[in-house]
Parts: C-alpha cells; sequence; structure tokens
C-alpha cells in the first residue's frame, strides 16, 4: 500500500465516526441476514472449524500471539469470501457474519498496535457492518468503543466520548457497559470534565462483575479488576490527582494476570508517567525500561510509542539513576 492510499485511509474524520455511531444508534433492528441461494454451497462443519480455529488462535499467550496476525487474516479473507460468493441458510450466515466482526475486531487491533490507523478503522467499521447484520448490538457497541478508543490514542477525546455515548444507548451487557463507561471515563478526563469522568467511574465500577444469566461477550471477557483500576487511575491522572492515581495505578498492576503480558507493558508505561508526575524519575525509568523490555519480547510497539512519548520529560532528568541506560534503549 502506497503512502498516498495511506493518507486516504488515515484521514476517516471525527465527523463521519460520530455520524456513523449516531445512524448504529438510531437503527433499531434485528438480524439483517437472509438466505443466499447463489454460488457454491457452505457446510456447517466448513464454518465450525474457521469457528474453532479462530478461537484458538485468538486465545493464545500475548507471546504467541505477534506470530498468528497472517493467520487471522486469512481466516477473515475467507469467511468475507464466504459471505459475499457462498450459498448458506441464514443460520449459517448469522455464523458467519458474526465471526467476519469478531476477526475483523482482531485484525484491527493488530493494526493499531503497529500504528496503522488508517486500516485499524477501515476494519473496524467492516465489523461494524457485520455486526449489525446479525443483530449483534453489543458487539457493534464494542466496536464503535475501539474506534472511540483510537480518538483518545490520536488526541481527539471530544470524537471519543460522543462516539462512545451513542454507542451505550444499545449496549446490553454488563460487562460491555463498564467497559464503555470505563472508556468513556478517560475520554472526559482528558477534556478535564471532572463530575462526567467520576459518574462514568462510578458507572464502570458498579456493573464491572454484575451477575446475568447470559455470557460475558468474548470481547470484553478480559475485563478485570486490574483495567478498572488503572484505568480509574489513569483519569484521575488526567485531572491532577497524582497521589490517588499512582496508587490504583499499582494496585491495577498487582491485580493483573501474569497472562497478559501487553496490558503489563502498557500499565507499566502508564506507572512510569505517573511516577515522573510525582518526581521520582528513577523509579519511572525503572518501570519504562521493563515496559521496553516485555514489548522487545512479545512483539508490541504500541507500548514502545507509549514509553518514548515519554522520552522529553526523561531527558530533563539525564542524572537520574538509570534514566540515561533507559534513553539507549528507547532509542533503539
Amino acid at each position: 500500500m502506497d503512502r498516498s492510499r495511506r493518507t486516504i485511509l488515515s484521514a476517516i474524520s471525527g465527523t463521519a465516526l460520530i455520524a456513523l455511531a449516531g445512524a448504529w444508534a438510531s437503527t433499531d433492528t434485528g438480524p439483517q441476514v437472509l438466505e443466499r441461494v447463489q454460488g457454491k454451497g457452505v457446510g456447517e462443519e466448513l464454518v465450525a472449524v474457521l469457528e474453532e480455529t479462530s478461537a484458538r488462535l485468538t486465545t493464545l499467550a500475548t507471546q504467541e500471539r505477534q506470530h498468528t496476525a497472517p493467520l487471522i487474516d486469512a481466516h477473515l479473507a475467507t469467511v468475507t469470501d464466504l459471505i459475499a460468493e457462498g450459498r448458506y441458510a441464514p443460520a449459517l450466515g448469522l455464523r458467519l457474519h458474526a465471526l467476519a466482526a469478531s476477526l475483523a475486531q482482531i485484525v484491527a487491533w493488530h493494526r493499531f498496535d503497529h500504528g496503522r490507523h488508517g486500516e485499524a478503522g477501515r476494519f473496524w467499521i467492516a465489523g461494524l457492518h457485520s455486526a449489525h447484520a446479525s443483530g449483534d448490538h453489543d458487539m457493534g457497541a464494542a466496536l464503535l468503543s475501539d474506534l472511540a478508543y483510537q480518538a483518545s490514542w490520536r488526541n481527539d477525546p471530544c470524537t471519543a466520548a460522543r462516539i462512545l455515548e451513542r454507542a451505550l444507548t444499545r449496549t446490553r451487557h454488563p460487562a460491555a457497559r463498564s467497559l464503555l463507561h470505563l472508556r468513556l471515563a478517560r475520554a472526559r478526563a482528558s477534556q478535564g470534565e471532572r463530575r462526567a469522568t467520576l459518574r462514568a467511574l462510578s458507572a464502570a465500577e458498579h456493573l464491572l462483575g454484575r451477575q446475568t444469566p447470559d455470557p460475558v461477550p468474548a470481547w470484553c471477557s478480559w475485563l478485570s479488576e486490574a483495567d478498572l483500576a488503572v484505568d480509574s487511575g489513569q483519569s484521575l491522572s488526567d485531572l491532577g490527582e497524582t497521589r490517588r492515581a499512582h496508587q490504583l495505578i499499582e494496585e491495577g498492576q498487582n491485580l493483573l494476570l501474569p497472562s497478559r503480558d501487553k496490558t503489563r507493558g502498557i500499565f507499566l508505561a502508564y506507572r512510569a508517567k505517573t511516577h515522573l508526575d510525582r518526581g521520582e524519575p528513577d523509579v519511572a525509568a525503572a518501570a519504562a525500561s521493563k515496559s521496553l523490555d516485555i514489548a522487545s519480547r512479545i512483539g508490541a510497539p504500541r507500548c514502545v510509542e507509549l514509553v518514548r512519548g515519554l522520552v522529553p520529560r526523561f531527558e530533563a532528568f539525564s542524572d537520574a539513576e538509570g534514566v540515561p541506560e533507559l534513553l539507549v534503549k528507547a532509542a533503539v
């Protein structure tokens, strides 16, 4: 893909994303998949194999998943080809669209982690269309939430908040709603809106772990008290409450499961920032260095980007213990 094409794909405006979220929120329909009577027949066994293999690929340990991106891309291409060209009954079509939405989300996150934001947005939007076709409102909300996360990452919290507010109108599962409220809190905190931030954090905490007969959607099954603590800490940090923010981020890191290496790397970068806020450059350097070590081991360039964003602040403490070594490591 050449530079001009990348530029076009990266130019999904905040206005367009907000309009997309508004259209999704206001269209109250059920599944849209009809029987397809043309093309080569698609068997249930094939769909089951694609579902099972996709699930196994996406539940591998973080360190192993860095090697699976081409396989997941290929699975998504196969599924979308079957949807477009195969012959299947409505029930099987619903499963194909659900699988396409899930795979598109995973592919988008891989692109996002590698800084390919235009492609990530394109896959999230494609997944949103598949989720809409299958009538899965929570999955649709997940994909909108990911687009909002990307907007926050790219310093557009206003767009992120407006997308999330629309997504919340049709999200049903408590775990899904908790995650969206948590991301809304981060967006509102970035804008300095204390009351709205605290309201969203309270909602996220209240909803997390609430019992329901419906299973937790796979896309938010990872959400835990660790994530609540760290994102709450980040929100409070943006509001200037440095001491409490540091406590929450440290607490969340201690609660995090050992298997979640990429998240640990990101949490360590957040922790480095709070130590810098507290005037502790040596401890910050140690946390940032650990983040870079994890990123190198598992192939997580987003962790590297977070740490490199702190480099100008570290340069002001070039005589502190561990800082010179960190600056060299971050420059590699």
